[in-house]
């Protein structure tokens, strides 16, 4: 896979998982709800919001490739706060499974915002491959 496609198919893959979550989320907003409050997380229904601004609106920039760096810093963040929240039952093997899947999403994430999104992208097309995240 070449410099040009590579960075394309690697937004594409991690994009679904956040833009197919969202959508479950927006399908099932009581059930989530009460999901997010059984985690005994404050206000779940502002959590909800978050999380489907995150999930649809990050994961839809990343995927298109537009302010590319920032969705994906903001995607690694809800990645991680999302681990500690809902998967810390590390008796529980799909738990500390759906734990390290988190995280190394977030290790993609970082991976992708320092590098940015690649030719084949709304910044690529525009030349803001190297944007402002420098130090």
């Amino acid at each position: 896979m070449d410099r040009t496609i590579g960075p394309l198919v690697g937004r594409l893959l991690l994009s679904a998982i956040f833009i197919m979550s969202g959508l479950g989320k927006l399908s099932a907003k009581a059930a989530t709800i009460q999901y997010i409050q059984s985690a005994g997380v404050p206000l779940p229904e502002f959590a909800y919001y978050l999380a489907l601004a995150a999930e649809l609106g990050l994961g839809t920039l990343f995927l298109i490739g537009l302010a590319t760096r920032w969705a994906a810093l903001g995607l690694a963040l809800f990645s991680i706060v999302a681990a500690l929240l809902f998967h810390t039952q590390f008796d529980d093997q799909s738990q500390m499974i759906n734990f390290m899947k988190n995280l190394a999403m977030a290790g993609g994430l970082l991976f992708a915002a320092m590098h940015g999104a690649g030719a084949i992208s709304i910044d690529g097309i525009f030349g803001q491959r190297r944007a402002p995240l420098r130090r």
